[in-house]
């Protein structure tokens, strides 16, 4: 893509030089791109066998062991699945599965982090309060709080935002130890 961007920069730039009109230029080069994604998308085929995954992750990484990496890990999680690949300093792949939900929105203060290590909040069977609105005030948070620190177990929250009184009062909260909580 990268060698195919350059050439028709560098053919483009030619042309305009010798004359051609850069407008028309641009819509060539738009209506041609059309066409080619047109005709990619109409020859494509899906790969749904962990042989045929294998096959093209194969060819993309030129790597017989990683192609067949990419397919079991594939494979494991399904077509709904996450993948996420890491550099380490070991030799080798691994693979390492991990059962549950990621999302990319992180803790809101870094007061929630459990592993300063790696700066990350890991709960173990936490109760859940999702919801789609803001929580901003005490009264927001007082009922479901009362009711995780009679259970002894965390709480993750997860809203379109966490701050006003609520956010000092879960940090300070998870700091004195009264319950463990993490929002997001």
């Amino acid at each position: 893509a990268t060698v195919l961007a350059q050439s028709l920069v560098h053919e483009g730039l030619k042309n305009v030089v010798a004359g051609s009109n850069p407008i028309a230029l641009r819509r060539g080069i738009e209506k041609a791109a059309e066409a080619i994604v047109k005709e990619l998308l109409a020859s494509a085929k899906d790969v749904e066998t962990k042989e045929q995954i294998a096959a093209t992750a194969t060819i993309s990484a030129a790597d017989p062991e990683v192609g067949e990496k990419i397919a079991e890990a594939l494979d494991k999680v399904g077509q709904d699945g996450v993948v996420t690949v890491e550099d380490n300093n070991k030799f080798g792949l691994d693979l390492d599965f991990t059962e549950g939900m990621r999302f990319d929105k992180g803790y809101i203060s870094p007061y929630f982090v459990t592993n300063a290590e790696d700066q990350t909040a890991v709960l173990e069977d936490p109760y859940i309060l999702l919801t789609s609105g803001k929580v901003s005030s005490q009264q927001d948070i007082v009922h479901v709080a009362e009711l995780v620190m009679k259970s002894g177990k965390p709480l993750l929250i997860i809203a379109e935002d966490v701050d006003g009184e609520a956010l000092p009062t879960l940090v300070l909260n998870k700091i004195r130890g009264t319950f463990n909580t993490v929002a997001v």
